[in-house]
């Protein structure tokens, strides 16, 4: 029985955007019903070892508790905040994902690029998946990612044809960040996540299709939101080339349980909609 579900959000520095985001987000949070998200709902934020005022931003907000604190509304969503030294957005993300709390565990961009009601997504499709892969190309091919610089676009291109060829399959939009777990799944394969610069979703990708897990791909609502870190170079370029390279050597060990299955997305109907769950082919898997 599915009763709750943990957001985990990074944040780098992100004083200016992280605050217009936390309010989107909990405005909904506070206005969905428990329909088709789970009664308990948590928010965790893990500071990347942030130099401006994102941790304290945080700890200022009416949802924030502390330690083992009560939520200050009850049946509210709760917001907490780990903090870790500066080593990118992967290994923020893996130390938030083990750390956080919820049947069901979700990372998203700290800056909303994706709407938070685009979670009923991930939701439905994790009742028959053990995980949800939000993308940003939609059922009638049209791709979101449109809006983008054509030089991150092309250079994207280029990556996700190399990424597709070597480690990921039918996974055509690897670095959406809005990816949905169940908590078994989730500390498997964040406990052997060994990829962390921004290559590391293919990292988990191709873990989760070796390891055997029920894949969902699930066509998300987004909207690029200027302000990446990301600044396309030739040293960039070298190491996640030589990232890439090395998944399958680094993961050479890994023993794989079965081939995954990858489902269709729940139908996109009315929100609480989910998908039945005995529907869609079950792969025996090893959490």
């Amino acid at each position: 029985m599915v009763s709750s579900l943990g957001i985990m959000l990074p944040a780098y520095n992100e004083e200016s955007r992280l605050g217009p985001a936390l309010d989107e987000l909990f405005a909904f949070l506070c206005a969905a019903g428990t329909d088709a998200l789970p009664r308990a709902v948590s928010v965790l934020v893990v500071d990347d070892g942030s130099t401006d005022g994102t941790a304290a931003l945080v700890r200022a907000r009416p949802e924030f508790v502390e330690g083992g604190a009560g939520p200050a509304k009850p049946d509210c969503p709760t917001l907490r905040l780990l903090s870790i030294a500066h080593r990118g957005k992967g290994s923020a993300v893996r130390a938030g994902m083990l750390a956080c709390d919820g049947d069901l565990l979700v990372f998203a961009d700290a800056d909303m690029a994706t709407p938070p009601d685009q979670l009923y997504k991930l939701v439905a499709a994790l009742d028959s998946a053990d995980v949800a892969l939000g993308t940003r190309i939609q059922p009638d091919g049209s791709d979101m990612r449109a809006t983008q610089p054509h030089f991150r676009r092309m250079v994207g291109r280029l990556f996700r044809l190399a990424a597709q060829i070597w480690v990921t399959g039918p996974v055509r939009d690897t670095q959406c960040g809005f990816k949905g777990f169940r908590r078994a799944a989730a500390l498997d394969l964040f406990g052997r996540l060994r990829i962390t610069s921004i290559v590391f979703d293919v990292d988990l990708i191709y873990l989760a299709r070796h390891r055997g897990y029920r894949i969902s791909i699930v066509p998300i609502v987004w909207a690029d939101r200027r302000g990446s870190r990301m600044h396309p170079s030739v040293g960039l370029a070298v190491r996640v080339a030589w990232d890439l390279v090395r998944i399958r050597f680094v993961h050479r060990g890994i023993r794989t349980v079965a081939a995954a299955a990858i489902l269709p997305p729940p139908p996109d109907t009315a929100r609480g909609a989910v998908r039945p769950a005995d529907a869609g082919p079950k792969a025996s898997r090893r959490p």
